[in-house]
């Protein structure tokens, strides 16, 4: 009777062991150098089971989305919890990736925070991994699912230089995880939870889902969409949240042809509606409503300068379309694989203070004169980041010669036929520190003398004095072969996509060129842009969409 007392309480005791929870906390560091205003990571460890947190999920006060993941004993299940609203959580479960580790033991140790530990090595998408583990509790666990199987991971070093390594070991008595995972979670496959735990760290704004950019008598506005110049522009009115300073801002478009073959002139693009005047009203009523430019080459041209009472359309982004993509993909040449959609996307964050808190109208234009055309999807996303790369609090709009109206008359950009080029005065109400002109530019004129193909200096004036001259010219047009399945081939062997060009490539978007202007002084001022532009030969005829933005501090 006393042995059977004994052998009881021998294993009453022991499974009283086994049934222990630790708390294990954890800091990350780079080089040596333990980082900054952290959120440590928190592990709860027993013999049954794991749970994966931070400091600030643990005291309830995270933000969302967050994740707390759980790990099952002794199948080694992974369950993640995904915490994406207060209302909102999912969880998916994942019973091989810890299964399918792989280690390399070592005869390395060491002693953390008084354990022995052992180190083994693994490789991960090209990083070598060092875990340092130990087996003197008889438990297994760490701050993320590797190395599970080894023991209680004390240690994981990534490359030589970041760590995260265990700073205090304690018992506990309980953990606060039942006030945590006190809302039923939906659970779903393992990639989908990726994708809605991903998409849940940055605000998505919709502009556009697969609409069609054609020319035809049919393309007609609805409630929410509103097409002009035959379907070849579109445009709806978003509403823009309040952007914070350490926000970035991204716009994307995909693009395919829908029976179109050629590349074509494509832009994405805002309606300022800070005057009496805006581009939006030579929508509605016509180009020619607008204010017009010229210098004295015997043409006018409208809506594409700023005056005192207008300013022309932003550009978020400019592109161009590839040869036929997706729709001439049937066209078949030994060895090549077509791509399927033209992504295009592009950082914009230095048009924050144009953009945030406002509601404005988001339009795309795509040059053709095809009753197919094109199918776009068009999103911008909001990140938030605390390096802020463009701190200008100012955007005023200055000029834009793409000709967005072009399929409802509104002429091409040849005003740089004249000595005077494009002229543009405008007033300061305050100083402007650290001025720069967000400038985009590309040449056109498609044959063998048109600008397209001959580099041309793009030079710029502020206040009369030259600020800044260069060559925009884009050499790896070649790169992009497989967008282009209808681009014509060559005796000498070349693609008509392959070839050089004015600052674009067929499928691909022309970035803009951020060029200094130093502090500008409240009050009038001039901005001038020539361009050597060539000569017209016959009915062929070279011109030159350029766009201006000056940006700065007030």
């Amino acid at each position: 009777m006393l042995k059977r007392f004994i052998i009881i309480l021998i294993t009453f005791i022991s499974v009283l062991h086994l049934s222990q929870t630790y708390e294990i906390q954890y800091e990350n560091s780079y080089n040596g150098k333990v980082q900054p205003n952290q959120n440590p990571v928190i592990v709860w460890v027993n013999a049954d089971e794991n749970f994966i947190l931070n400091s600030k999920i643990k005291e309830l006060k995270s933000d969302y989305p967050f994740e707390i993941t759980k790990i099952e004993k002794p199948s080694n299940n992974i369950i993640s919890y995904a915490f994406l609203k207060p209302n909102e959580v999912i969880s998916t479960s994942d019973g091989e990736s810890i299964g399918k580790q792989e280690f390399e033991s070592t005869s390395e140790t060491k002693k953390i925070l008084g354990y022995n530990c052992k180190k083994a090595i693994t490789k991960i998408n090209s990083n070598t991994i060092e875990i340092w583990y130990t087996n003197d509790l008889k438990l297994s666990g760490g701050p993320s699912s590797l190395g599970q199987k080894l023991g209680l991971v004390l240690q994981i070093e990534r490359n030589g230089n970041s760590a995260t390594t265990a700073t205090s070991i304690k018992k506990v008595k309980s953990t606060a995880i039942e006030k945590i995972l006190n809302k039923k979670a939906s659970t779903t496959d393992l990639l989908s939870y990726r994708d809605l735990l991903w998409k849940s760290r940055f605000t998505t704004l919709p502009v556009f889902e697969n609409e069609t950019i054609n020319f035809s008598d049919e393309s007609k506005s609805d409630e929410k969409i509103k097409r002009f110049a035959n379907g070849t522009i579109i445009l709806k009115k978003i509403k823009f949240p309040k952007i914070t300073k350490g926000d970035n801002i991204f716009v994307e478009l995909k693009q395919q042809s829908n029976g179109d073959a050629y590349d074509r002139t494509g832009t994405v693009f805002f309606v300022p509606e800070e005057k009496s005047q805006s581009f939006f009203d030579g929508l509605k009523n016509g180009a020619k409503t607008l204010p017009f430019y010229e210098n004295g080459n015997g043409k006018q041209y409208f809506g594409v300068v700023s005056t005192e009472n207008y300013q022309p359309s932003v550009e978020l982004m400019r592109f161009f379309t590839a040869f036929g993509i997706n729709k001439f993909n049937h066209i078949q040449l030994k060895d090549k694989v077509w791509q399927t959609v033209s992504p295009f996307r592009q950082d914009i964050t230095e048009l924050k203070p144009a953009l945030s808190g406002k509601e404005l109208w988001i339009g795309t234009f795509i040059g053709n004169y095809d009753k197919g055309g094109h199918k776009v999807s068009l999103e911008v996303t909001i990140h938030h980041s605390d390096q802020i790369v463009h701190s200008n609090n100012k955007v005023i709009p200055l000029f834009n010669t793409t000709n967005i109206m072009e399929m409802a008359g509104q002429d091409y950009a040849t005003m740089f036929d004249h000595n005077k080029g494009l002229f543009v005065e405008f007033s300061l109400e305050k100083d402007l520190k650290n001025a720069q002109l967000r400038y985009i530019t590309t040449g056109h004129g498609g044959w063998e003398n048109g600008d397209e193909f001959i580099p041309k200096p793009n030079s710029i004036y502020l206040d009369g004095k030259l600020s800044y001259s260069f060559i925009p010219w884009r050499t790896e047009c070649g790169s992009y072969r497989l967008y282009n399945p209808a681009s014509g081939n060559f005796a000498d062997g070349l693609s008509s996509s392959d070839l050089s060009r004015s600052n674009w490539c067929p499928g691909t978007v022309t970035n803009p060129v951020f060029i200094s202007l130093g502090d500008l002084k409240a009050g009038k001022h001039t901005l001038q842009i020539k361009i050597p532009q060539g000569k017209q030969e016959g009915t062929s005829f070279s011109s030159w969409n350029v766009s201006g933005v000056l940006l700065g501090d007030e």
